[in-house]
């Protein structure tokens, strides 16, 4: 079976080139300062991946307001005061030879701290519905991250519309309750994405590269809702890259109507035009990325293998045999992998399989990855 397509070029349709098919996907890794900081152990993590062969390299989560950080250690781009950090990893990510984005985020109704806000009112997580004025607000907020973002030399931002936080919430017809223009329909609950992208247009270079990351189910998203804002986002080209968060990318959907198709055909089955469709979820072996490439994907994300594997890409281009690194792994393992102690301590919460036998900080909970991807807990 031929990975050779994982190493063509990508064109989007703005910006750099992208040098291969292969991704590094944002993933939470607290190893930032509680003030938002970057840290040299944030940048050694994801230059090693860069260096490594990965064509595009886009950071964790990055909070665009102090009310919507997420978890301890996050990444900030709030501030301006923030920018020396930032600038040093858009340096180091280039000169390592990758493309690199920042992944724009809010919290919403999952982010820490007593107050969270969300589009609309929810008593169990002690959520407060955004006003109208509010929603605003927090547009020019994002609007600002962006510009701050190319200000410190990133080709790119990714707008985190995935996973359950602010702007999930608004495009979820379970979550998302609003009688104003931002909901009670499709498009009013489209609106808070489409009005975002349309203003870091307006306010960013027409070579800066603007993507967005989507789940199709689960988080109170309807697979039928997001098929047809990803058809529009597409059609629009508005957008460089749609990211598409699978869970697995063999996966078939929850949503009895959907037929036999798996979720992945939902998505490639789309005209493409000039924007450029990755895909993530349980990608780990050459054939895993070979599958999902043949499948129509324009580009995969790697996730969990890429902590225990940093040179991938250049391991699987120099080694027709290889076999990913994909088993219990220790502390010592990660050390080489360029995982600082914090995301290190971070992963030993993790029931996965393959960070299991880490040993736990003391007191820390597991962390039920499964349960989160089904959009149990936080």
């Amino acid at each position: 079976m031929s990975t050779a397509a994982a190493f063509e070029p990508l064109e989007p349709l703005r910006g750099p080139v992208i040098p291969n098919r292969i991704a590094l996907a944002p993933m939470t890794n607290q190893q930032s300062e509680e003030d938002g900081t970057l840290s040299t152990e944030e940048i050694d993590w994801l230059t090693a991946r860069a260096r490594g062969g990965f064509g595009l390299v886009t950071t964790a989560c990055s909070h665009v307001a102090v009310s919507g950080k997420g978890f301890p250690g996050e990444l900030g781009i709030f501030d301006d005061a923030l920018l020396p950090g930032l600038e040093r990893l858009a340096t180091s990510l280039r000169e390592a030879g990758s493309v690199s984005a920042v992944q724009l985020y809010h919290g919403g109704m999952r982010a820490l701290g007593d107050e969270r806000v969300g589009p609309s009112d929810d008593v169990s997580s002690g959520t407060r519905a955004l006003t109208t004025f509010e929603v605003e607000e927090l547009l020019e907020r994002f609007v600002a991250a962006a510009v701050r973002a190319e200000r410190a030399g990133f080709d790119g931002v990714q707008i985190h519309g995935a996973h359950g936080y602010l702007v999930s919430e608004f495009l979820s017809p379970v979550v998302n309750r609003r009688t104003d223009e931002f909901g009670g329909s499709p498009a009013g609950r489209a609106r808070f994405l489409l009005t975002l992208i349309d203003r870091i247009r307006e306010e960013c270079g027409p070579g800066f590269q603007l993507g967005a990351r989507i789940s199709p189910e689960r988080f109170g998203q309807d697979l039928f809702e997001t098929v047809e804002l990803a058809e529009r986002l597409i059609d629009e080209e508005k957008i460089d890259m749609l990211d598409v968060s699978l869970w697995d990318v063999r996966k078939r959907p929850e949503n009895e109507r959907a037929g036999g198709r798996s979720l992945i055909d939902w998505f490639t089955r789309i005209p493409r035009r000039g924007v450029r469709l990755g895909v993530s979820g349980k990608i780990i072996e050459p054939a895993d990325v070979e599958w999902a490439l043949s499948q129509g994907a324009d580009y995969i994300s790697l996730g969990k293998v890429a902590i225990v594997n940093a040179e991938y890409p250049r391991l699987l281009r120099s080694q027709p045999d290889f076999e990913p690194y994909w088993r219990p792994t220790t502390h010592e393992h990660l050390r080489s992998q360029s995982v600082g102690p914090r995301f290190s301590r971070y992963l030993s919460t993790y029931t996965h399989p393959v960070f299991r036998s880490l040993p736990a900080s003391e007191g820390a909970p597991k962390f039920d990855i499964d349960a989160y991807l089904r959009g149990e807990g936080h």
